[in-house]
């Protein structure tokens, strides 16, 4: 993006790219964090350190608002400065003696935090993947989920749903049978639900809908992409008493060992944002601005369909997902969206190599910016035969 706008300074660089949001944090979560940070000026409103774990309040809102009578806890629930950030310390909790599998493509903190940690063995350029890793295909010839029966079993399993970037939505089916397949080896599910109140319809918003999930999974959360809370940070983790080790032992114990080792807790402003978010007016607001992004999406969606591409995702994501004819690199798609209509999108490869031939279109962004990019693409790919 850099290099493009210094070769061409004139250009109005419309980005599709990164999943940043866009629009202002709605002001009744704004006006919580304003009047937290005034406090911290006075001497009854000052406080420093906090729990670790983050406010029962907050953890009981969470409950309340997204967990309803799925049998979480408040003291199962862990505030953090952001989901990817308790991807890492997820992984510091397996350690590097542990195998993994993540869907391919998916986003690529799964498998970098891996990498980073010390779980794999080498890189494969021939392939694009790293060894130890278990790549579970899911493309639509397939319908987005892998198959089961023929997946080998590794310790710790990473998956998202609404899938970033695909935007693919798992059936209540497809995770009855994740769960059923974790039970059977003794795997641990990872399960991120960041985009799972873009969902509009009757797929699981959270693992915990599945019966037997709390004896295996992991979920993360998060406030980004529902608050605009990019640059606030702030998100959770819900770890079940009744997830253990193989040894017994529970998994939340060790958890909270790492956190408190880790982290001094999210910041207090943050979390009065957070609070404001599950409060009954914060929920009409999120859910305005979820609704905002989702228009975006259906406008992207619809103008590549318009012009002859396969798409996907763009109904319970704020993501289109966009299948380019040929054997054309996800790269060299880029290049000629970025040098031929100033548009920034993300190559799918970036996302795993079952990414290539794709690329991601991100409804993160002014709606103005939204309509001129489809004029653009248009003018770019409407005389095309895709």
């Amino acid at each position: 993006m850099a290099a493009h706008q210094r070769k061409h300074p004139e250009s109005k660089l419309i980005s599709l790219g990164i999943g940043d949001t866009s629009e202002p944090i709605p002001e009744v979560i704004a006006r919580a964090m304003e009047q937290r940070a005034h406090g911290l000026s006075t001497l009854k409103g000052y406080t420093g350190y906090g729990s670790e774990q983050g406010p029962k309040e907050l953890r009981e809102g969470l409950v309340k608002a997204f967990y309803s009578d799925l049998g979480i806890d408040k003291d199962e629930i862990f505030i953090s400065d952001g989901a990817k950030c308790d991807v890492i310390r997820l992984q510091l909790l397996f350690g590097p003696d542990v195998t993994m599998a993540a869907q391919d493509p998916s986003y690529p903190a799964y498998v970098d935090t891996s990498v980073l940690v010390g779980q794999t063995q080498g890189y494969y350029p021939d392939t694009q993947q790293y060894g130890k890793i278990v790549y579970m295909k899911c493309l639509p010839e397939n319908n987005f989920f892998p198959d089961l029966s023929k997946m080998p079993r590794t310790d710790t399993i990473f998956f998202c749903s609404p899938n970033n970037p695909t935007g693919a939505t798992a059936t209540r089916k497809q995770l009855e049978e994740l769960v059923a397949f974790a039970k059977k080896n003794g795997s641990i599910i990872i399960y991120d639900s960041a985009y799972a109140i873009y969902m509009s319809d009757d797929h699981p918003k959270s693992i915990y809908e599945i019966p037997g999930a709390r004896e295996v999974a992991i979920e993360t959360s998060s406030f980004s992409k529902v608050a605009g809370f990019t640059g606030v940070r702030l998100g959770w983790t819900v770890v079940p008493a009744e997830l253990r080790f193989q040894d017994g032992s529970p998994v939340i114990k060790d958890f909270n060992r790492v956190l408190c080792t880790t982290f001094n807790g999210a910041s207090n402003i943050s979390q009065a944002g957070g609070l404001a978010c599950v409060s009954s007016e914060g929920l009409e607001a999120i859910h305005k601005m979820v609704g905002f992004y989702k228009e975006n999406t259906r406008i992207l969606k619809e103008t590549f369909d318009s012009l002859g591409f396969e798409t996907y995702g763009g109904q319970n994501a704020p993501y289109v997902w966009i299948r380019f004819p040929g054997s054309q690199s996800s790269w060299n798609i880029f290049d000629e969206i970025l040098e031929k209509a100033d548009i920034v999108t993300t190559p799918g490869r970036g996302f795993g190599p079952g990414g290539e031939g794709f690329i991601r279109a991100s409804a993160f962004a002014h709606r103005e910016d939204i309509i001129e990019a489809t004029q653009r693409l248009k003018s770019l790919y409407g005389g095309k035969s895709n």
